[in-house]
């Protein structure tokens, strides 16, 4: 706030007149000292605000955070030019912005919160009158002071210095809003004010004491329009704000990722969920969890797809009898990885991560030590791999082919590397085989059953440690390979489950297993393709991939 300058004359006779007083004299003027703001951090962790009721959200959002005001200011629902004032006048005080009704109505919501505030002052700005405010005339309620939606006006009775601005050209209010600095007020219009209003006569705010800004609460906003006022309110506390763009899940949102994490000690103390949609947001306190760790996945975000194409290499380190990727080292297969995603990134809008898929354990012909006709790599002999490609912006999917064992038995080895959050998982049917069979011998399977088994074990993994979505890939290329897929569970939004067909061959017969997947398929799964070099007539380019291969698929692998 800025003080009043005082008339050139009187300050001229303090200068001459120093210090000294007379007998006689009256007393000087004291000031009436700023009367404080109280705020408070939420008491839950996760706070859902979920009104669809412009008033009803304002209201809200200033029980949640605001204990004490001397001061409210008011605009009418619907006054564009006054609410957005309103919101200016309301952060550069640091009190709460109520609405009143556009069409009038009871005063016992708007009356109870002032009177729970135990403010004194109401100031309605552009079409509000205070009148619902303070419950009616002869309420016996809080002083009105009402202005027109004119910056000058709202500068003369609240004291505000408001930086210099242009009017408002976009109509996304809320997040016009949502950039409001406290520190730094301005006065948001519709369009350029005229010379100037006429100020409200000698009427003026009392003096208030801003609360300390409450850093560590976090709002999360939709950036539906009834959040305007609330989050005008927000601002005003202090409290951080980051607009989802419609997302309720802030995994799936940048600008929540960032606000979450960039708060301090990246913990935030309470979250505060604004927008009807969280409402139904099935697990967003995990979710909120999740994003407030920050951590992302290649290419951004902490959600799967959509928004990336995966480009991989399939093999085993060390030999190149099972795929492209064991053809060289692990500095000179991220370079080949790379450079077989490079050519698809003009052919899609989303960002292409390069990836590797890393047969874990490996099909065998002898029965080994234990028996289960699987070979199961060292976990320290992959953890080079896993990590180098991780560093240098990798996603890693370790694939199992377990033999006469099962696949949560041999999944439960490698924790610690799923533990990662660019590491997911891949169950290949057809190396399960049942009690009494030899590789080559059948095509494997798998119950529906078992692999459900596993996605609840990778998505509690997931959830515990507050990792990313995990990817959960199931290698298909025959309907028997998966038992009773159509109970396939994908509804933990820990993983994005999807289905590969890893099928060879003709680009006929693969087309033809690509249509028959897709028969009838579990709902929620995404989709994957596979190239083999060798065993393909012909092998699809990039171009013939995206353009033959629909619906699009969001992983490619190469073999």
């Amino acid at each position: 706030m800025r003080i009043r300058g005082l008339p050139v004359a009187l300050v001229l006779a303090l200068l001459s007149g120093g210090c000294t007083s007379f007998a006689g004299d009256p007393e000087p003027a004291r000031r009436e000292p700023e009367r404080p703001v109280v705020t408070s951090t939420p008491d839950e962790p996760l706070t859902v605000v979920a009104d669809t009721d412009p008033v009803v959200s304002a209201v809200t959002m200033s029980a949640v955070l605001f204990d004490r005001a001397p001061v409210v200011v008011v605009a009418r629902d619907g006054d564009r030019a006054g609410t957005l004032l309103a919101a200016s006048a309301a952060v550069g005080l640091g009190v709460p912005l109520l609405l009143e009704p556009a069409g009038g109505g009871p005063p016992d919501l708007l009356a109870g919160e002032v009177g729970r505030l135990g403010a004194g002052t109401v100031l309605a700005v552009g079409e509000a009158d205070g009148t619902l405010t303070v419950g009616g005339p002869g309420g016996g309620g809080p002083d009105v002071i009402a202005v027109p939606a004119d910056p000058a006006a709202v500068e003369t009775v609240t004291g505000l210095a408001f930086e210099p601005s242009d009017p408002v050209s976009t109509r996304n209010d809320p997040r016009t809003v949502a950039a409001l600095d406290p520190a730094a007020p301005v006065a948001l219009t519709v369009e350029a004010p005229a010379t100037s209003a006429a100020a409200p006569g000698d009427a003026s705010l009392p003096g208030v004491r801003r609360a300390e800004p409450l850093a560590r609460t976090v709002v999360l906003s939709t950036g539906e329009a009834a959040s305007t006022a609330a989050l005008a309110t927000a601002r005003a506390a202090g409290a951080a704000v980051a607009l989802t763009s419609g997302e309720t899940d802030p995994r799936a949102s940048p600008e929540a990722i960032a606000a979450l994490s960039q708060v301090a000690w990246a913990r935030p103390e309470a979250v505060v969920a604004l927008g009807a949609g969280f409402d139904a947001e099935d697990g967003l306190d995990w979710k909120v969890r999740t994003a407030a760790g920050g951590t992302q996945l290649p290419g951004g975000g902490q959600v799967l797809f959509p928004g990336r194409l995966l480009v991989a290499l399939y093999g085993h380190p060390g030999t190149a009898a099972l795929g492209v990727l064991g053809e060289q080292d692990v500095a000179a297969a991220i370079e080949r990885a790379r450079a077989h995603a490079a050519p698809f990134e003009a052919l899609v809008e989303d960002p292409v991560v390069p990836a590797f898929e890393i047969i874990a354990t490996v099909a065998s012909s002898a029965p080994g030590e234990d028996g289960n006709y699987s070979a199961e790599a060292e976990v320290a002999d992959l953890r080079p791999w896993v990590q180098a490609a991780g560093e240098a912006g990798l996603y890693v999917v370790l694939d199992l082919q377990p033999g006469r064992t099962d696949f949560l038995t041999q999944a439960q080895r490698y924790q610690e590397l799923l533990e990662l959050p660019h590491v997911g998982l891949a169950l290949d049917p057809e190396w399960r085989l049942p009690p009494d069979g030899v590789h080559l011998t059948q095509v494997g399977s798998v119950g529906v059953d078992e692999v459900n088994q596993v996605g609840a074990w990778l998505a509690d993994l997931t959830r515990e440690r507050a990792l990313p979505q995990k990817l959960l890939v199931l290698h298909q290329f025959q309907l028997r390979m998966i038992d009773g897929r159509e109970r396939l569970d994908t509804s933990r939004d820990e993983l994005a489950v999807m289905i590969h067909a890893d099928g060879q061959g003709s680009q006929g017969d693969k087309q033809a297993t690509w249509r028959a997947l897709h028969q009838n398929p579990p709902a929620g799964v995404f989709w994957g393709w596979k190239n083999f070099y060798d065993e393909d007539a012909p092998m699809l380019t990039p171009e013939q991939t995206m353009a033959e291969v629909s619906p699009r698929p969001d992983l490619i692998t190469y073999q």
